[in-house]
């Protein structure tokens, strides 16, 4: 394996390991507030890397299609927004039976 794919792949993984040490570490010791704000930044990457990671690079493949180009990445955006609703409606009716 090449040396730079090999720390392509360590950064993500030591980031994502560290994060969940941290979690696991003062899972309950934070404040509502500062909860909160670890949240909404959480919510912001995530929509950052949506529209930058996905919705854009859609849009710009498929610019071939013209004024209908922007239809792959709403039906997309469309069908995560869904299946988001439709898992928010299964574990909330599990959680609601236990």
């Amino acid at each position: 394996m090449n040396l730079q794919t090999f720390y392509g792949i360590l950064i993500p993984f030591l980031g994502t390991s560290l994060g969940s040490a941290c979690v696991f570490l003062v899972k309950n010791g934070l404040s509502d507030r500062l909860s909160r704000i670890f949240t909404g930044f959480a919510a912001g990457v995530m929509t950052a890397a949506s529209v930058w990671s996905l919705l854009i690079p859609s849009m710009e493949q498929s610019a071939s299609m013209g004024k209908l180009s922007f239809l792959p990445a709403l039906i997309g955006f469309w069908i995560g927004v869904l299946f988001l609703l439709l898992l928010d409606h299964v574990i909330s009716e599990n959680i609601a039976l236990e």
